[in-house]
């Protein structure tokens, strides 16, 4: 196909992430003789800065990591948990028949920094400080504000305006920061050195985090300074299915990584290739294969602690054929209280000289998260704890030190057990839907990784309050016959711009060991690049 920019190529290693300025602090690190996770860590802690509206240490974050010296892969699960005071009866309290969408009680322990130490302690060369460096510099200097952010700022600005330091440090005299305007973030720059100098004990047992409590409570969130002391991010095995012959690794609960293979199991089944690519046939049994595999999400996927997930079952090609045995051909299925989907998360990827391979996704949960930054700390807080419901039978129930179902899926393909494609999506529900078409466009059609990136895509489900259960958005190069051939099969077909948010962020590094070349691609939708050497 064609597409608006080339691959890029390489030997030596690469970064791929959604914002320019991350994707070069990653490669100056893998240039200077830093590895993977150090070079992620470097971009993730930029994107922080520079991409307020998707991402921030206030939020959470997961890795997967291959390392050569084992041959093995490895997950990091990042993700923090709900406040130790928080329960569905103290939000029902406080007035809430549902969880509410932003605001205090929506802020689950942040596991960023956490899991930027850790995996650094494991598998880094570098130390965080010196990592946190580009950040830093960003923050007290300032950075270029994109289109895409300006647009996300002027989208929130009620909410940031009324939180006094989201305001002070998104919005100039009250208006949003415009676009090719300098943003300066300096409470934040203090902060990113205050963790530079002390590490993550700064943030959860020190200064900066009695700060996020101390505003929080003034907020009224119960969240506590045992609930930061006692976080940690957990190791993980991933959890995989095979598919044309790869490997494909997701991580498990309380991620959907589940969601992502129980997809790629059903399309197994089938012959995509006789397909033409995004025809009707193709869209119609891969969004027929989403529903069947949301359903199961919705009703099992949640914190393991605290929840029996039968992950092997759910996973299990047997299933995959039960499943696939529903779907009909021609009629779109009717979905019964799907849960709106939008989210704002980065993804990016690194490979290095000795071929380790980091897949890195970070998020605030929805666009700038719960709305408040912690006083005089500069740092955005989640609201991932608005993914809870109140149903006590739900397996995703609220409950005092649990985490969350969690979006957010970090991918990674092998082949002959060596890294082959290292890739993933941010775009909350959509991430799921974007894996399966990323690697059937690579796999079953012959895309490089931009190619695969750039080709229209699709997401099915609602994306706020007031959208239709069954919506389903295409971008308009998919072409008004396949609309139309969709919508006579059932589905409600909204047509997006092109190259729409809406759609998600995607980055992949696909290693072609054969010829000894890295071949990146990172996404037009924001504002990313593949950078090699």
């Amino acid at each position: 196909m064609t597409n608006g920019r080339p691959a890029t190529m390489a030997m030596n290693g690469m970064i791929a992430s959604p914002h320019y300025l991350a994707s070069q602090a990653g490669l100056r690190v893998l240039r200077d003789g830093g590895n993977a996770v150090d070079a992620a860590v470097a971009a993730n802690a930029v994107l922080t800065v520079v991409m307020p509206d998707n991402c921030s240490i206030g939020g959470d974050a997961f890795f997967q990591i291959w390392d050569p010296r084992t041959g093995t892969s490895v997950g990091l699960n990042g993700s923090g948990r709900a406040p130790s005071g928080l329960s569905i009866e103290s939000v029902s309290a406080a007035g809430h028949e549902v969880m509410p969408e932003r605001g205090p009680l929506t802020v689950t322990v942040p596991g960023t920094v956490d899991a930027w130490q850790q995996a650094l302690d494991a598998y880094g060369t570098r130390e965080l400080g010196p990592l946190l460096q580009d950040a830093i510099d960003y923050a007290s200097e300032g950075f270029p504000v994109t289109p895409h952010l300006n647009a996300a700022i002027t989208l929130a600005a009620n909410m940031l305006g009324a939180d006094p330091a989201a305001r002070r440090q998104f919005l100039h005299e009250d208006k949003p920061v415009a676009r090719g305007t300098i943003l300066r973030q300096p409470a934040l720059a203090t902060t990113l050195r205050t963790i530079a100098r002390e590490g993550a004990e700064a943030f959860y047992r020190g200064v900066v985090g009695e700060r996020i409590v101390r505003s929080l409570n003034t907020w009224g969130s119960p969240i506590s300074m045992d609930d930061l002391a006692e976080h940690t991010s957990t190791w993980v095995q991933p959890i995989s299915t095979m598919y044309r012959g790869l490997k494909v690794q997701e991580l498990p609960p309380n991620t959907q990584g589940v969601t992502a293979l129980q997809m790629l199991n059903m399309a197994s089944g089938w012959d995509p290739a006789r397909w033409d690519v995004n025809s009707a046939e193709q869209i119609h049994h891969f969004v027929e294969s989403k529903k069947l595999a949301f359903r199961d999400r919705d009703q099992y996927i949640s914190d393991p602690e605290f929840v029996d997930i039968p992950v092997e079952r759910l996973t299990s090609i047997d299933y995959a054929h039960e499943l696939r045995s529903k779907i009909d051909s021609e009629k779109a299925a009717v979905e019964d209280s799907v849960s709106p989907g939008a989210g704002d998360t980065v993804y990016l990827c690194a490979f290095d000289s000795n071929g380790m391979a980091v897949s890195l996704i970070q998020s605030v949960f929805r666009g700038f998260g719960s709305g408040i930054v912690a006083e005089g700390t500069g740092i955005l807080l989640q609201n991932r704890g608005a993914s809870f419901t109140m149903d006590d039978s739900a397996a995703n129930s609220l409950q005092p030190r649990k985490r969350s179902m969690h979006t957010l899926i970090p991918g990674l393909a092998l082949k002959d057990d060596f890294p082959w494609l290292v890739f993933g999506c941010m775009g909350a529900h959509g991430q799921a839907q974007t894996h399966l078409q990323l690697v059937s466009k690579i796999v079953d059609y012959g895309f490089n990784p931009q190619e695969a990136i750039e080709s229209p895509r699709w997401v099915a489900g609602p994306d706020a309050q007031d959208d239709p259960q069954h919506l389903l958005r295409v971008e308009p190069e998919i072409g008004e016959d396949v609309v139309s051939a969709l919508s006579e099969k059932g589905h409600e077909v909204r047509v997006t711009v092109p190259f729409s948010s809406a759609m998600g962020h995607a980055q992949a590094i696909h290693v072609d060991r054969e010829n000894g070349v890295l071949i990146g691609g990172a996404d037009p939708r924001a504002n990313g690049y593949a950078l090699g050497w």
